[in-house]
């Protein structure tokens, strides 16, 4: 994590405010003047891109200067006076006793320079990027130090970098240099070797080249050439050009000083369509996003960050290291609850007539892995309709919602699935609609508990799609044109007895497969369910439409076909015609 740290004492000095000189040119480039140690430190950074830091040597306790990593929740306040608690993974510049700063990050309070300091020790050293970065991004802390740091720097610059602060603080702050600089080197780090191709670099540049001016401007950048062929070249690339590590750095190096502009514009561009037969995720995306918003709902978009709180599987929630607020400390399990607060939010001034949707993705920590789930939540509440001079008010309602799920379901073609009462704790009650063993959508109404969490005050009904799972059932809704039936179509009504657990839905297929030629519609117009029946049954009364497509049903067909009907939900269903 730090394969190179130097450092130097300087003692009898002085803090003060910088001369004006050093602190012109720092204000020039937005940077705020604070003592000369500090700014010739900000100053030194600026100038060879090599972060420093000085600590008051009288506060280094032990004498001695330690890299090492300090305990999990091991306290340590910062110099903008905030205690942090230290990870295990964090490098820290420690003393013999306690930690002195975050390395490459931020400095502690306890050794910071102030005006009462006399003498300094100044680091300069080279830290490991992504210990860094996952560092800076742990205790939310972003610095000039961490900036560069994160995105690379030189590890053979740091003794030139630690020479030159030394004299500039002598020169503002007097004092001499009271010891030899100490440098921690243990492994010398070596050139990049990056092998590149001359057909390569003329491909991905789209132009013809001379291959000694490629050579010639690699080399003036100062890349060694370490073996050439007809082919290419093999290159070692000085380490302070920390962001050329590859053939296609090397081609972008190459671009850079030949000119974009040398660049000639092809007068015609040629490219290869990628086809398949999949659906295109994005155009049924807008497509339902289209639908939904032609029958009045409104889109939204939620954060992804709530409250831990909200997740009803604590065991796969997925916790923010540095949360912004405890309301935003992890990730959403659900689409729910953030759509819930938009709801009250909207509530609270006073628009409570609401019809939204979201296209999102929920986050869950499975065996130890991150996994995300894209879903889309519809959602109704308030009032449906406001009154008027010729109706009602009427409130929304479950079969509101139902109408909009059988929308997505039938214009993304999706036949041929199962209906089940939902008994789940996410809803009040509910059904959901599957394939097999794939849930493609749940709908209902939210519970009490889920509401009164957001203060919600009124009653809301949802669906929670899976939207990958629609993706793979989807399939392309074709317009087909019809000849308007020659025959007349026929009803006839039945009203049963069947059991309590028996569904309309099941009643239906019955039908539909007793004769499928003939039963074109099965619909309920009437359940009843009371004292008046036998404990443990209920009423249904069912519509059928039967027609043939070739000649007009006689009487006869008629009762054959309602008979074979009687019989299946008989034997099936143990349904007791009612006369």
């Amino acid at each position: 994590a730090c394969p190179r740290y130097s450092s130097v004492s300087i003692s009898g000095v002085t803090v003060k405010s910088s001369p004006d000189w050093l602190k012109d040119k720092l204000k020039v480039i937005g940077i705020r003047p604070i003592n000369n140690i500090v700014d010739v430190t900000n100053y030194v950074l600026h100038e060879l891109g090599q972060p420093l830091h000085a600590f008051d040597a009288a506060k280094i306790k032990g004498k001695k200067v330690i890299v090492k990593k300090c305990v999990e929740g091991t306290p340590f306040i910062t110099l903008d006076d905030v205690e942090r608690k230290l990870s295990a993974d964090d490098l820290m510049i420690c003393n013999v006793e306690e930690p002195m700063c975050i390395a490459g990050v931020f400095g502690g309070k306890s050794s910071g320079v102030n005006e009462q300091t006399t003498a300094i020790f100044l680091e300069s050293a080279y830290f490991n990027a992504v210990s860094v970065r996952k560092t800076s991004k742990r205790h939310g802390l972003k610095t000039d130090a961490s900036f560069r740091f994160e995105r690379g720097t030189d590890p053979e610059i740091t003794v030139i970098a630690l020479k030159r602060a030394a004299l500039l603080i002598q020169e503002v702050a007097g004092g001499e240099i009271s010891s030899a600089i100490a440098d921690h080197y243990p492994i010398k780090a070596n050139p990049f070797e990056v092998e590149v191709s001359y057909a390569n670099i003329i491909k991905l540049i789209g132009q013809e080249i001379p291959t000694e001016e490629i050579k010639a401007i690699i080399l003036a950048l100062g890349i060694t050439v370490v073996a050439e062929t007809a082919a290419g070249l093999s290159l070692k690339v000085p380490t302070y050009k920390v962001d050329v590590t590859r053939e296609c750095d090397i081609t972008e190096e190459v671009l850079r000083i030949y000119g974009y502009n040398n660049i000639q514009i092809p007068t015609k561009v040629n490219a290869s369509l990628a086809f398949t037969e999949k659906p295109n995720k994005e155009n049924i995306q807008n497509l339902i996003a289209d639908m939904l918003t032609a029958n009045g709902f409104l889109e939204i978009w939620c954060n992804s960050l709530t409250r831990a709180s909200f997740s009803k599987k604590p065991e796969e929630s997925v916790q923010i290291l540095n949360p912004l607020s405890s309301d935003l400390n992890a990730m959403r399990q659900s689409l729910l609850q953030p759509a819930l607060e938009s709801v009250a939010y909207n509530q609270n001034r006073k628009n409570s007539d609401l019809k939204l949707y979201e296209f999102g993705k929920t986050y869950h920590l499975i065996e130890g892995k991150y996994i995300e789930k894209p879903r889309l939540l519809v959602l109704i509440s308030g009032t449906k309709q406001s009154e008027q001079w010729n109706h009602a008010t009427s409130t929304s309602t479950f079969y509101n919602l139902k109408a909009a799920v059988d929308a997505v379901i039938s214009r993304m073609g999706i036949v041929n699935y199962q209906i089940e009462e939902v008994k789940d704790e996410n809803f009040a009650f509910g059904l959901k609609y599957f394939r097999g063993d794939k849930v493609l959508v749940t709908f209902g109404a939210a519970t009490a508990a889920d509401r009164k969490q957001t203060d919600v005050d009124k009653e809301v009904f949802y669906a929670d799609f899976d939207w990958s799972a629609l993706l793979n059932s989807v399939k392309k809704n074709r317009v087909v044109n019809m000849d308007v039936p020659k025959y007349p179509a026929v009803r006839r009504d039945l009203s049963m007895l069947v059991d309590q657990k028996v569904t309309f839905e099941e009643l239906k297929v019955i039908a539909f497969k007793t004769e499928k030629k003939f039963v074109k519609n099965v619909q309920v117009f009437d359940v009843y369910e009371g004292n008046k029946l036998p404990e443990g049954k209920k009423s249904y009364a069912l519509n059928f439409t039967l027609q043939d497509e070739e000649q007009t049903l006689t009487d006869k067909q008629i009762d054959a076909i309602m008979q074979k009907i009687i019989h299946n939900l008989a034997q099936s269903a143990n349904a007791e015609i009612r006369k």
